[in-house]
């Protein structure tokens, strides 16, 4: 019987933001794929270390604990073959990650595979692989980077921050603004106050998010997954985002209404 994942957060992760391949990557890079595959072959048993985003992977299959169904599902994803492939395997395997499904596309690209696999968000340190994902539309994407050098990983709670505008809702206030001024923009979110915002290209994440809240034991006031937005917007536009949150039946847990522009 297929497995239902229309309430299960599916997380593709690349295996090089899962586990530490930077010597990997460098004799890929530098020698070609023969003594790539020489190299995995003869160290096939030899664990990985953990990666960037390993420690968050594994905080995220920890809230299954939370739960009697199935909250987050993790995919590993990979250009490798499966025969150099099996070192990765193997170290899933060590350290009991509970992730059972994974690709090997041979050197081919990941991003056609992300909407076979259901993947609600992939994480990768390539660049390029987030940005085709993000372009298809097919699901949230995000790139790892590395951590600073102090930093210490809290493996009990999961925190997730959004950018809300043109991302959690759609530009079309934001088109307003641009076209109009603030003024105009404020009246519009004013007059439409009671109105929800368009779904924008990260909605269906945060809904997701919020659907695997209300199913831990912990209730969402307590949950161990923290949901934040960030928005440019302040008085009087935030009561529209608040309003929005309210009908959509998503908890967040912080929310920061700006009143200036962030960075992309």
């Amino acid at each position: 019987m297929p497995l239902s994942l229309s309430e299960t957060l599916v997380v593709g992760i690349s295996s090089r933001a899962l586990f530490d391949l930077t010597t990997e990557d460098e004799i890929f890079k530098n020698q070609g794929i023969k003594a790539f595959r020489q190299y995995q072959k003869e160290r096939e048993n030899d664990i990985l270390n953990p990666g960037t985003a390993f420690y968050l992977i594994q905080a995220l299959l920890k809230l299954n604990e939370l739960s009697s169904s199935r909250l987050v599902e993790v995919i590993v994803m990979s250009r490798n073959s499966p025969e150099t492939g099996l070192r990765l395997l193997h170290s899933i395997e060590k350290y009991q990650l509970d992730i059972t499904r994974s690709a090997f596309t041979g050197g081919e690209p990941l991003h056609p595979y992300i909407e076979a696999f259901d993947v609600d968000l992939f994480l990768s340190k390539d660049e390029s692989d987030v940005q085709k994902v993000i372009d298809s539309g097919s699901a949230a994407a995000a790139i790892i980077y590395d951590p600073p050098i102090s930093y210490e990983s809290d493996q009990t709670t999961v925190r997730i921050a959004f950018d809300a505008d043109a991302v959690i809702f759609s530009d079309e206030s934001e088109q307003i603004y641009k076209k109009e001024g603030l003024k105009a923009f404020h009246e519009n979110e004013k007059i439409n106050e009671i109105v929800p915002l368009k779904d924008g290209p990260y909605a269906k994440l945060l809904k997701m998010l919020s659907i695997i809240q209300n199913k831990m034991t912990t209730g969402v006031e307590l949950s161990p997954l923290r949901i934040a937005i960030v928005t440019a917007r302040n008085s009087p536009s935030h009561l529209r985002v608040i309003e929005t949150l309210r009908q959509w039946d998503v908890y967040v847990d912080e929310a920061f209404f700006s009143g200036r522009s962030f960075k992309r």
